[in-house]
């Protein structure tokens, strides 16, 4: 047994010098900033490059450097101009692709901030953006090439770090989850009670599982950014006020869809911190919400359900769990001939490789509702409803985090998709 210790400790010790070796063959130890202006209509879509800022130190992931744990609506490949080889994906979401669906898109155009951090490569390489759309059909991309000698790449010494505490370090700073809580709506005054939600958030994931049992792979810190006014915009109010990151309510008419547009000010609030998923706290008691695959979280923090919203928006921006709510079926954004990329829906396209594997055999399908409360969150099946529809979109589990604030947990395959990509971070 203890030689058996020794072999395994021995290969992982080689597995992490090998990544190591990798890593540092093809970047360096500091941040490459991509800023993007996704822009167009229902009809035409269109990427264009803003701007590239270089900061010192890389938080991200050094592993799996040219994987993606989850497909997104989007993604970012980087390539080695000489030698052609992938050095680096990054898959994601974003609220420009969620407006293309919206009525507005079909009668004007709009412009859309997006910000994305990679590694710095050392050498010349050549990186591709890809947007996709409801039937995971490419709908626009573009390519630009990005020189380390380029004297236009903006060179961000950092010199004016916005005020930061740590909340939690993890045990392995190398090979960790970076988490920055943001402040929202809070004047300078209010700091104290923004650091007092933030311990409270950070409560109430790590009392879900599997939060719980990988707490020690995960660093947190509060980043205490000041806004002019205490509070958050709800124009359908009239009531206008000047934040850190300008966030308000109504996004794309929807009262309770709370979000911010403004990624620059976002990330250039963050420069020197270490951070590679975001949590932003709202200074409201207005219930209300928002969370994008790998572009951040953005929860009120006054009512009484800050707790479960937070982590189920967090679910959203750090798993890429889809909600599994039905709303009707007027306003579909899952069709029969599409796979979900979301681990937790399935239109029973193409189901392999999803939650098969945890359905006892003889379960019926789709699987009818129970009232037996001992199931009704632990039961594997194929429960029709989910992604605001109630035909067609089939979840997991009769109940979940991911569809309503009530229920304690996560359901037994969004718990198990997220061990998964906690440990695509943490893991070598």
């Amino acid at each position: 047994m203890k030689r058996h210790l020794i072999l395994s400790a021995l290969m992982l010790l080689a597995a992490l010098g090998s990544q190591a070796q990798e890593f540092n063959k093809w970047f360096s130890d500091s941040t490459l900033r991509l800023c993007y202006t996704f822009a167009g209509d229902a009809r035409s879509q269109h990427i264009y490059v803003d701007e590239l800022k270089q900061s010192p130190r890389w938080w991200g992931k050094r592993q799996h450097m040219a994987e993606v744990p989850l497909k997104g609506n989007g993604d970012i490949v980087a390539r080695d101009c000489k030698s052609g080889e992938v050095i680096y994906k990054h898959s994601f979401s974003s609220l420009f692709q969620e407006w293309l669906a919206t009525d507005e898109a079909k009668k004007t155009s709009k412009a859309f901030e997006n910000v994305f951090l990679m590694p710095a490569p050392l050498n010349t390489a050549e990186v591709t953006v890809t947007l996709r759309d409801a039937h995971q059909q490419i709908i626009s991309t573009m390519t630009h090439t990005v020189d380390p000698s380029d004297i236009l790449i903006v060179r961000d010494g950092v010199k004016d770090v916005t005020p930061y505490v740590t909340l939690q370090a993890a045990r392995d700073s190398m090979r960790c989850i970076r988490v920055a809580y943001v402040a929202e709506g809070y004047t300078a005054e209010e700091m104290p009670q923004f650091l007092d939600r933030c311990r409270e958030a950070m409560d109430a994931l790590f009392s879900h599982e599997p939060f719980k049992s990988m707490r020690d792979r995960f660093n947190m810190v509060a980043v205490m950014s000041p806004s002019q006014h205490s509070g958050v915009s709800v124009p359908r109010m009239g009531d206008w006020r000047n934040t850190a990151l300008g966030s308000h309510f109504d996004t794309f008419y929807s009262n309770r869809y709370l979000t911010t547009l403004h990624l620059k000010t976002l990330h250039n609030l963050l420069a020197g911190i270490p951070y590679e998923h975001i949590i932003i706290l709202a200074n409201t008691d207005t219930y209300g919400g928002g969370g994008i695959y790998n572009s951040y979280t953005l929860t009120y923090t006054g009512g009484k359900h800050f707790r479960p919203v937070v982590v189920h928006e967090f679910g959203h921006s750090f798993a890429g769990l889809a909600d599994e709510y039905p709303y009707g079926n007027d306003d579909p954004q899952y069709y029969s001939d599409t796979e979900p990329w979301e681990p937790n829906l399935t239109t029973l396209k193409d189901f392999s490789g999803k939650w098969e594997d945890m359905i006892p055999r003889g379960t019926p399908r789709p699987t009818p509702l129970s009232e037996d409360e001992k199931v009704i969150t632990t039961r594997v099946g194929l429960f029709e409803g989910g992604g605001y529809l109630e035909k067609g979109v089939y979840r997991g589990v009769q109940d979940c985090r991911m569809r309503t604030n009530t229920v304690p947990e996560f359901c037994p395959v969004c718990r198990r998709h997220i061990e998964r990509m906690i440990d695509f971070y943490t893991h070598p």
